[in-house]
């Protein structure tokens, strides 16, 4: 891709600084295989998310601190789908936008709630790792949906 595609310069781009909590050492895998086949259609991929968070829920381990975790993580995993099922409804660019918009925070959250609960509850973090890479490439696809929408309109 080109700049003016929208990438960013890779000398000046942020660092992920969430994928190195995830790292143990390991060496890291760009793309790692799938276990089943891949969903390319988003309304089917955030569903699954959702509900792949909805299932990791039950995993962790109530107590005072991951009650609250909890809560957020599935609020936030289940609304990616929402959100963008509002987006593909939308009858506007700029309604659109938003909604798309509001699936990229959505995604973020999820990563941060997932570290979170990996802190809390060390043993999960194979699942959770599993998880904070899909979110990762959600937010990445959701960015690049937004900021090409953002660039058409300038």
């Amino acid at each position: 891709m080109t700049k003016d595609e929208g990438m960013p310069n890779p000398k000046t781009a942020r660092q992920d600084f969430g994928e190195a909590f995830w790292d143990d050492n390991a060496i890291q895998v760009v793309r790692e295989e799938p276990n089943e086949k891949r969903v390319y259609d988003l309304e089917e991929r955030t569903a699954r998310f959702g509900e792949a968070v909805i299932d990791f829920a039950p995993t962790i381990p109530q107590d005072a601190v991951t009650n609250r975790i909890i809560s957020q993580l599935v609020g936030a995993g289940t609304s990616v789908g929402a959100n963008y099922v509002e987006a593909d409804d939308a009858v506007s660019k700029k309604e659109f936008l938003k909604s798309i918009g509001t699936c990229k925070r959505e995604t973020r959250e999820v990563k941060h709630f997932l570290r979170m609960v990996v802190r809390a509850v060390p043993e999960l973090k194979p699942r959770g790792r599993e998880l904070w890479l899909e979110a990762r490439e959600l937010h990445l696809i959701f960015s690049k949906i937004w900021r090409s929408g953002k660039n058409e309109n300038q």
